[in-house]
């Protein structure tokens, strides 16, 4: 007998990812626009770098649609909630290189390396260079984030930490972009033909140096606080707000 998922603890396993991908498929069948699993490993990613905590109620149907009801997902809920605070342990972790294995790397799946594996009469017909780049579909879900809460992402006041903000985002940015150099190595298996290029993994370590950058920086600079909005000052002859049905001159803008 298996032991039912939510006794389970830890790290998601490969079972679970595949999990994650197999009820995103459920949902693509009625709803072609559902991404991938790698979007959504973006968009959480952003989700746990911003300044606020976004509610659940306010993010699913940016990600997943406005006719997404978590309590008929609750397996995928669950294990949303678990990659939430393995991504948020790791960013919290004080590592100083990427080869710790605190470290935070994107669950994403090098596409090319994966159809170069292939035996090639299995491989797809079409240009490689048309499929996504290791790790770019994660940017792009990244960015839908920036994209969809601007005000949130906005710079903040100080100006070093406007620095540190615009330098991240250029880096996830950049990820965004194809792979057009020559390939070197492959992300998807250690002896596989090569798929990505030694510029291609650069891009990857500055984008995910910069999630810790936005995660320290919004932590640190705490939720926003914008000005509280004084209304403004009723004319004389207007009735004065306080509902007293006398005009303001003659009540409360008395004196």
């Amino acid at each position: 007998m298996t032991s039912s998922p939510h006794r389970q603890s830890g790290a998601l396993t490969p079972e679970d990812f595949d999990a994650l991908d197999d009820e995103l498929d459920f949902l693509r069948e009625t709803h072609e626009e559902i991404p991938q699993w790698e979007f959504c490993e973006g968009f959480l990613a952003a989700l746990v770098c911003m300044r606020r905590e976004v509610p659940p109620e306010e993010y699913w149907p940016v990600l997943l649609g406005e006719d997404f009801r978590p309590m008929e997902h609750m397996e995928f809920v669950w294990r949303w909630r678990r990659r939430w605070q393995e991504i948020a342990l790791a960013l919290d972790q004080p590592v100083e290189v990427l080869e710790d294995e605190r470290t935070y790397h994107p669950e994403a799946l090098d596409t090319r390396g994966a159809i170069l594996s292939l035996p090639p009469e299995e491989r797809m017909e079409g240009d490689l260079a048309d499929l996504p780049a290791d790790a770019q579909v994660w940017a792009l879900g990244f960015m839908y984030v920036v994209e969809s809460w601007p005000e949130d992402w906005a710079a903040p006041r100080d100006a070093e930490a406007a620095e540190i903000v615009e330098g991240a985002l250029e880096d996830i940015v950049a990820l965004t972009e194809g792979d057009s150099r020559a390939p070197a190595l492959s992300m998807y298996s250690e002896d596989g033909p090569p798929s990505v290029s030694n510029e291609r993994l650069d891009r990857l370590a500055a984008a995910i140096w910069a999630t810790y950058s936005l995660r320290q920086v919004w932590r640190s600079l705490g939720p926003r606080t914008d000005p509280v909005r004084k209304a403004p000052e009723p004319g004389r002859n207007d009735p004065c707000p306080c509902g007293s049905g006398k005009k303001y001159k003659k009540c409360h803008g008395a004196g």
